[in-house]
């Protein structure tokens, strides 16, 4: 028979995943850098951290996303807007993972489909840190108001990468195809989304 949690252990529970989902998005970039280049001795940067997909750490990038969305099918938050948007960002993450982006322009179907989930997969993510995560208590404490100025901070910087990154690919990419850009925008978005993860997770800030 299945133990039924009670309250501080589902707190215990939702800290873990929060935990769990930050250091994974702050990792994966580094990790799928670091492992093409000393294991397999490729590129140090390719254009997208989707990209990453092609190369030797596969397995490594399409894990860690699973296991991301995963973790965030599993994380309950106080009402129901944490469960739909967990669950819209735990399924955007998974058709990231599975449909892979067209290895050359334009896009396929299965490209598409990666494009437009990681388009909604960021979105999700920024209303968590500007909108979830910053609903104050009635009495909210001092440091309760600092990480809600981290959450802001973030969920902009994950805005203003997104907006960046549509940008570069409406105006920018015909002259610079072969830039990074959007390697770096993303993995400042994952560093946001990671911070945000770990501030609410307690990490950072704790009271």
């Amino acid at each position: 028979m299945r133990r039924k949690q009670g309250p501080v252990g589902q707190i215990y529970s939702y800290l873990a995943l929060r935990k769990a989902v930050g250091w994974i998005a702050i990792l994966l970039p580094f990790v799928m850098m670091l492992g093409v280049w000393l294991i397999f001795g490729g590129r140090f940067t390719l254009y997208t951290i989707s990209m990453y997909y092609y190369s030797g750490m596969r397995d490594v990038f399409v894990g860690a996303l699973c296991a991301i969305g995963l973790f965030l099918f599993f994380y309950h938050g106080y009402d129901r807007w944490d469960d739909w948007l967990g669950n819209i960002a735990g399924f955007c993450v998974i058709c990231i993972a599975w449909f892979p982006t067209s290895k050359m322009e334009p896009l396929d179907w299965k490209g598409t489909i990666h494009f437009i989930a990681a388009i909604v997969f960021f979105i999700t993510l920024a209303c968590f840190s500007l909108f979830l995560f910053t609903r104050k208590d009635k009495v909210p404490t001092p440091r309760k108001l600092q990480r809600n100025r981290i959450h802001i901070t973030c969920g902009v910087l994950m805005a203003v990468c997104l907006a960046s990154i549509m940008i570069y690919f409406q105006f920018f990419q015909e002259n610079y195809p072969h830039t990074s850009f959007v390697f770096w925008a993303e993995t400042v978005a994952l560093e946001a989304f990671g911070v945000s993860w770990l501030t609410k997770g307690g990490v950072v800030l704790a009271d």
